[in-house]
């Protein structure tokens, strides 16, 4: 892995440091990401608060959530955890809007991120904190698989250099629960549980992955075969509604 955990790890604690905060802040939600990012933090030494945000949640994410927030607590005694309810808050914001032309299923879960930005910050506001991020490489890069202001409102993304292949090998190293790295992703953001690759057009991060290689290769003079350039397309079709997101905000001079 060209990135080693010591790596990032060191990286974190040195840009809290040099920004003379105290305090490293991370949503777990039971997925491979939080639960990589949230072990780094912990591994700096310094203070770090982990956050369960549950709205709505199934029980088997939440419960996943749990069991790694509690196997933190038993190994590094720098770690807190913190168990914030939103979904009474969440309802609340859907009641509002029930009977109006702006009851969008797809806003209500892009609002459940930005519901937990709200409480992370709340959190290292309180404490002198730095949230940290949990993006990889492919949702953060690739296709803009995140939500503007939700959980892309962060401080810092340490792994947003990896993909999610390189994520599931670093779980590995940390000693994560293989129930999270076996896991199927998800965004946890859908009462119907859908997951990741059922909003990614299908494709699994491992053809993300492939189509981002294979982009850098056309880049670089290659010529592709039929099916090659068929997940290419693919790829395009799902990042371009998203390149918004992965630029600077527009500002008119």
């Amino acid at each position: 892995m060209h990135k080693t955990p010591e790596k990032i790890r060191d990286w974190i604690k040195t840009y809290a440091e040099d920004a003379e905060l105290t305090t490293l802040v991370v949503g777990v939600s039971g997925g491979i990401d939080s639960a990589v990012v949230s072990t780094l933090c912990a591994m700096t030494g310094l203070n770090t608060v982990v956050v369960s945000m549950p709205i709505r949640q199934k029980s088997e994410q939440h419960d996943l959530s749990v069991d790694h927030c509690l196997s933190l607590l038993e190994k590094y005694p720098n770690v807190h955890w913190n168990t914030v309810n939103l979904t009474d808050t969440f309802e609340q914001l859907e009641t509002l809007f029930e009977n109006t032309q702006y009851n969008s299923e797809l806003a209500f879960a892009n609002s459940r991120s930005r519901l937990r930005m709200i409480t992370l910050y709340q959190i290292a506001g309180s404490v002198g904190g730095l949230v940290v991020g949990t993006g990889n490489k492919v949702e953060d890069f690739g296709v803009g698989f995140y939500t503007k202001y939700g959980d892309g409102g962060v401080d810092i993304s340490p792994i947003a250099d990896l993909t999610k292949t390189q994520v599931w090998a670093m779980g590995q190293e940390l000693g994560v629960d293989q129930r999270i790295i076996d896991a199927q992703p998800t965004d946890g953001l859908w009462d119907d549980g859908r997951n990741d690759q059922d909003q990614l057009g299908g494709l699994t991060y491992q053809q993300l992955e492939e189509a981002m290689r294979l982009v850098d290769a056309v880049d670089a003079g290659a010529t592709l075969e039929a099916h090659e350039q068929r997940l290419v397309d693919t790829y395009h079709s799902i990042r371009r509604p998203n390149l918004h997101k992965m630029k600077p905000i527009p500002v008119c001079k």
